[in-house]
């Protein structure tokens, strides 16, 4: 874990309004340990690690890629995979 001097932390709304979803869904997203998050401050609020942001959307773009990958696979016909038949 990066040491807590150096490492910038952003309010859930902040992260949310880069992402594009409800502050909600960014608390979610740490309770699944998919964000980093902690609370901090008196009285405890919660902070995202910047750094697991770009994490997670670099996470979220293999995802995709992936997904892509599978549905162009599923779309091939076996002769496009295997070449045409001969007899």
């Amino acid at each position: 874990m990066p040491d807590t001097s150096e490492t910038r932390y952003l309010a859930p709304a902040q992260v949310a309004e880069l992402l594009g979803v409800e502050t909600d869904e960014v608390i979610e997203l740490i309770h699944a340990g998919r964000l980093r998050g902690a609370r901090l401050g008196s009285p405890a609020r919660w902070r995202v690690e910047h750094e697991s942001v770009g994490e997670y959307l670099e996470d979220q773009h293999e995802e995709t890629r992936r997904i892509a990958l599978w549905r162009q696979s599923n779309e091939a016909s076996f002769p496009e995979l295997w070449g045409p038949r001969t007899s």
